[in-house]
């Protein structure tokens, strides 16, 4: 093993350094200036080089010496914010969540109040993204992903329950004498399509037997922004349930042909079969199951 200095004596220099004196470092460090000044004379000796000029009682640090003393002094300063993280870590536990944008937004962010309600021992992390966590490098503990999810060796797939694909419009959309009672009525508004969903315009409309054109509309690659779109009057987006609870409570959104629709299994909580039993993950695994139930879809 390299031998090093002391971390005594590397303290020792960072304190000289930053107070510009052994006579002041040796006050904070509460030894004689003496002992400074023999801690970085053995130092010296010990790496082969000049750290200091020295003119009688004045000292300055060689260029090499202010170098070596301004990288010593930050590797003080990230061992001691590491290790005011790790003590603030052990007084809490940490739940990393990964998720899809449009989940995280419309239906998680709302909710998370009450799992920290619940469980004020877990701080929440939470990030999102469109592409699926890397769980098995540690920085995630649980991953909410969308569509179907392939079998991986030691990942738990926990599917959510199948979710109503319905259509959604801004009420003033409907103003003025339009309306919608039928499939058929669909065609004579702009479409709002989500590009990566699972169900699509162009799916709904085989299944309820109506023409529609699906070269022309909006086109977004996040549900929330036709979502967002749709209720700006831009035109009728067809997205899950699941996403719109909040939109259709507060009137910003309505559901003209109602609330059932085709149920697709759309997203699934996703982790390391060896963390399934950690507290943490188990807590947010019930507390998801619970959730779900709560918002359970009714049909019509």
């Amino acid at each position: 093993m390299r031998e090093f200095p002391s971390l005594r004596s590397l303290q020792i220099l960072e304190t000289v350094a930053r107070l510009g004196s052994f006579g002041k470092a040796a006050e904070e460090l509460n030894i004689s200036p003496s002992a400074v000044s023999h801690q970085m004379a053995a130092l010296e000796a010990e790496l082969g080089i000049d750290i200091f000029h020295r003119s009688g009682r004045s000292i300055m640090l060689t260029d090499a010496g202010r170098i070596y003393a301004e990288e010593i002094g930050a590797s003080f300063q990230r061992i001691e914010s590491a290790t005011r993280n790790f003590t603030n870590k052990g007084k809490s536990d940490i739940l990393t969540i990964h998720s899809v944008v449009s989940l995280a937004s419309q239906w998680l962010m709302p909710r998370l109040s009450r799992f920290s309600a619940r469980h004020p021992e877990i701080d929440l992390r939470l990030h999102a993204s469109g592409d699926p966590a890397e769980l098995r490098t540690g920085t995630v503990d649980i991953d909410i992903r969308y569509g179907t999810q392939p079998a991986e060796v030691g990942i738990a797939i926990e599917p959510f329950p199948p979710e109503p694909i319905i259509v959604l419009c801004s009420p003033n959309l409907l103003k003025g004498g339009n309306a919608i009672r039928s499939p058929q009525d669909i065609s004579k508004f702009p479409l709002i399509h989500s590009e990566v969903n699972l169900y699509r315009w162009q799916d709904w409309a085989a299944d309820h037997g109506v023409q529609l054109n699906t070269d022309r509309g909006l086109r977004f690659d996040r549900s929330f922004m036709s979502i967002n779109a749709a209720a700006d009057g831009s035109g009728i987006c067809l997205e899950s349930l699941m996403l719109v609870h909040q939109d259709l409570r507060s009137g910003r959104l309505i559901a003209p042909l109602g609330l059932d629709g085709v149920r697709i299994n759309c997203h699934s909580l996703v982790y390391l079969r060896s963390r399934a039993r950690t507290p943490k993950v188990a807590q947010f695994r019930l507390w998801i199951e619970e959730t779900l139930k709560n918002d359970e879809f009714p049909n019509g």
